[in-house]
């Protein structure tokens, strides 16, 4: 049985922590437990499941508990985002998902929390004192079950129209593990394959498929019912015992029930840390305030 999770650290879990070709270390940050895992070369790919690439993981406090723009954990959080972004140009920021389906909005929710400036410009700018405004243009693409498109055509269509310098993906992300829900960050530089997490795989969005670099980011919001009941029974999980997690072939997942609250709180967190990251010539309390 395959097990099903979006997030690298626990790919690593899963096929063990001595692989040859993976650069792991952890380091702590105001407070915050981050790893970062490098994936390099063809043979940890295989191992893994994971594309070539870097991957930060930061443990959060439960997002039940609230973050303010004066939070010193935003800024690492951006930190860390910043490390990814190319110095200068214009950005792409997209939230991935449904709004309608409350563990899927997590992308069209933080996207209405960053800051849109592509179009401030010229006189205006400087008059406002906001020229040194990096530009960013924002975007919610809905799902292909809504708009007959695929998530990553809609986005190659933009790209070739706009031509940014890199594209910033967030999407809620599946867990193999109840406890990660909601308390974990991932960022990557490796691009994001919509629906992964609960087997609806989407054309993947990355540097090869649309031609400009990719950083995805996501909170684990779900965990697939099958790779949660084999974490209980430690492997031990008999295929007939599928039809009783999963009648009828059904696939399910499990959320947490307070999740509203979550998404609505992971959501303000990335759309803080990731204004910070890019517009870092801004006090975030300001940031929030043109929002």
């Amino acid at each position: 049985m395959q097990l099903r999770t979006d997030l690298a650290v626990e790919a690593r879990e899963i096929a063990g922590e001595h692989i040859s070709g993976v650069d792991f270390k952890t380091y702590s940050e105001n407070g915050l437990e981050i790893s970062r895992l490098t994936v390099k070369n063809q043979k940890a790919k295989q191992e893994l499941g994971k594309e070539i690439g870097t991957y930060i993981t930061i443990e959060l406090p439960s997002l039940t508990d609230n973050f303010t723009e004066t939070d010193d954990r935003l800024k690492t959080i951006g930190l860390e985002i910043r490390r990814l972004l190319p110095v200068h140009g214009l950005l792409l920021v997209v939230g991935l998902g449904n709004m309608e389906i409350t563990p899927d909005s997590l992308g069209p929710k933080t996207s209405s929390r960053v800051l849109a400036t592509r179009h401030i410009t010229g006189e205006i700018a400087k008059a406002t004192g906001l020229d040194k405004l990096r530009p960013v243009a924002v975007m919610q693409t809905g799902v292909t079950g809504q708009t007959g498109i695929e998530t990553g055509e809609y986005i190659l269509s933009v790209v070739k129209r706009i031509r940014p310098n890199a594209v910033v993906a967030i999407d809620a992300l599946a867990s193999r593990r109840l406890e990660r829900l909601g308390c974990t960050l991932q960022i990557s530089d490796t691009g994001i394959s919509p629906g992964a997490g609960v087997c609806n795989h989407r054309t993947k969005i990355t540097k090869e498929t649309i031609g400009v670099p990719v950083i995805a980011i996501g909170v684990p919001t779900v965990v697939d019912v099958q790779t949660f009941a084999n974490d209980l029974t430690k492997g031990k999980l008999h295929a007939e015992q599928t039809n009783h997690i999963e009648p009828n072939g059904r696939q399910m997942i499990i959320t947490p029930r307070e999740i509203d609250l979550l998404t609505e709180r992971a959501s303000r967190l990335i759309g803080f840390a990731l204004n910070a990251a890019i517009q870092n010539e801004f006090e975030l309390a300001d940031l929030v305030s043109l929002m």
